[in-house]
């Protein structure tokens, strides 16, 4: 009986979709969000960067006649593929897939278990180089076991030097993170397509530096707005902008990303004998040759992501100080770099973001009042400012680590290190930089007459500087406690009741007042 194929059918090479390969975008644009669970003021993790990015790319791409296969190749292994939205193609979108299996040695076994390859050995002894065909007949966890005309053996555990020639590329597999998707184009043309998508890995921060004047009531602020990239895929000569303010999302962008796949290759090799026998007559192995010696110091460079074995470490790639641009964007705040550059892989950058000279400040000396603190408690250090263009600032103020330095000296040395939040124009700025073991606050409670009679507190401030500093102690919170025949001066502030004075120099200042709970 013979078979005949319908005319009707076309031959299986005609249902073959064309394939178009983008290696690499011709502009890109990144757009970087802070982490939102980081907290304010708090410093990026560069092992695990919880915030992410917009990124935006053009490219070119030459779309045939009919059903095509457009493959983007270099996107983000941190991308979200939900998120990717493709315009510009003439036949719109049929289908998109995220292509995750990445090109090395466990996914080149895998994906030709079974089939020919070619092995090459060298002969240490005589240094001849032999070649024999063989099959693949294991997977890439465990072994690499291969049949060749002498039998079963397994490669890379005589200690021999052993290479495995592939003939062809395993299908599927792609040396970088890859997006496709399928089209059917009404006629062939060469269009600009533009390819939008939400990527994990990235974040940024800003970085405050405090030069604090000899008074003590000015100072120099710097910042750097440090931002960070901990994909293997560089961005060259990006378009750059980061978005400061809290913005809402219902789980870590980290959650959503499709990563790639880069299947390792594990090897194991018993020793020499049975495992039965044990391995009693090995002789130890003769000791290593002395190292060789270190190679010259090469220039710290930024990874490309070509080479995906290199050490994952974060390093700062570069900085410029060029400052940048602040937009509205809604109720957040956008910062546009003036300029393009490389956002390298598993790399740092770091662009000025705001210098202000001669802006008035203080010291304030901070602490809580508390029951029986009979022991002298240090108050915490906290410097502010007035956010206002009259002093000299009038800036939105993203939240971010501060470094303050002793500006009375040329040296410029660090006397305190703290968080800040983010603060809006109009503001009084504060944060604390530490504490002082030479203003010291103790307390006593003298309990009332009945339940329903008020308590009197006593609360001594001593100064050891050799100048006088401005002290404020919250008392109570407004809502909770009524204050009384109170011997110093209170004011209300955040909700609360502060005891707020001037101590002399090596001297002590004293407030007793009345206090009742209002729930009582």
């Amino acid at each position: 009986m013979a078979f005949v194929l319908s005319p009707c059918l076309p031959p299986a090479q005609a249902q073959t979709r064309p394939e178009i390969i983008s290696a690499k975008p011709d502009s890109v644009a990144v757009t970087i969000y802070r982490d939102p669970q980081r907290g304010q003021g708090g410093g990026m993790n560069l092992g695990y960067l919880g915030g992410f990015a917009v990124v935006t790319e053009k490219r070119m791409v030459s779309v045939p006649a009919g059903p095509s296969t457009i493959r983007f190749a270099g996107v983000a292994e941190g991308m979200v593929a939900v998120s990717a939205v493709v315009r510009g193609l003439p036949g719109g979108i049929v289908e998109q897939n995220r292509d995750k299996k990445l090109l090395s040695p466990g996914a080149l076994i895998d994906g030709t278990l079974g089939n020919r390859v070619t092995l090459k050995r060298t002969d240490p002894a005589t240094g001849k180089v032999t070649e024999q065909p063989a099959v693949i007949r294991s997977g890439s966890q465990g072994a690499l076991v291969v049949q060749t005309e002498a039998g079963i053996e397994a490669l890379q555990c005589s200690g021999l030097p052993e290479k495995v020639i592939y003939e062809n590329l395993p299908g599927g597999l792609f040396a970088t993170p890859v997006l496709s998707v399928d089209t059917v184009s009404p006629q062939a043309a060469t269009v600009e397509v533009t390819l939008t998508y939400l990527a994990s890995g990235f974040d940024w921060n800003a970085d405050y530096v405090v030069k604090l004047g000899a008074d003590g009531k000015s100072l120099d602020l710097f910042s750097w707005l440090t931002l960070a990239n901990g994909n293997a895929e560089s961005f060259a000569d990006a378009e750059l902008l980061v978005i400061a303010g809290t913005l809402n999302t219902r789980q870590p962008m980290r959650n959503l990303a499709d990563r790639p796949q880069a299947t390792p290759l594990y090897i194991q090799c018993w020793p020499r004998g049975s495992t039965a026998e044990g391995i009693d007559d090995i002789p130890p192995p003769p000791p290593p040759p002395p190292p060789p010696p270190p190679p010259a110091m090469a220039p710290m460079r930024a990874r490309t992501g070509a080479v995906r074995g290199e050490a994952d470490a974060i390093m700062v790639t570069a900085s410029r100080n060029v400052e940048a641009e602040l937009e509205e964007l809604g109720d957040l705040k956008l910062y546009r770099v003036p300029f393009r550059s490389t956002v390298a892989a598993k790399g740092q950058k770091q662009v000025k973001l705001l210098s202000k000279a001669n802006v008035p400040a203080r010291l304030v000396y901070r602490g809580y009042a508390g029951r029986n603190r009979v022991f002298p408690t240090p108050l915490q250090i906290e410097l502010r400012m007035d956010n206002k263009t009259a002093t000299g600032l009038g800036l939105p103020l993203p939240s971010g680590r501060v470094a303050v330095f002793d500006g009375s000296r040329d040296n410029g040395l660090l006397i305190g290190q703290g968080r800040m939040r983010d603060y809006a124009i109009g503001q009084e700025v504060k944060f604390t930089i530490g504490q002082s073991d030479a203003v010291l606050l103790t307390s006593t409670t003298q309990p009332g007459a009945s339940d329903r009679a008020p308590e009197t507190q006593k609360l001594v401030l001593t100064n050891a500087n050799a100048e006088p500093v401005t002290a404020e102690i919250d008392l109570a919170q407004i809502a909770d406690t009524d204050i009384r025949k109170a011997t110093g001066k209170l004011i209300r502030k955040d909700g609360k009741h502060v005891w707020q004075v001037t101590v002399p120099a090596n001297d002590s200042v004293t407030i007793s007042y009345q206090s009742r709970s209002k729930y009582r």
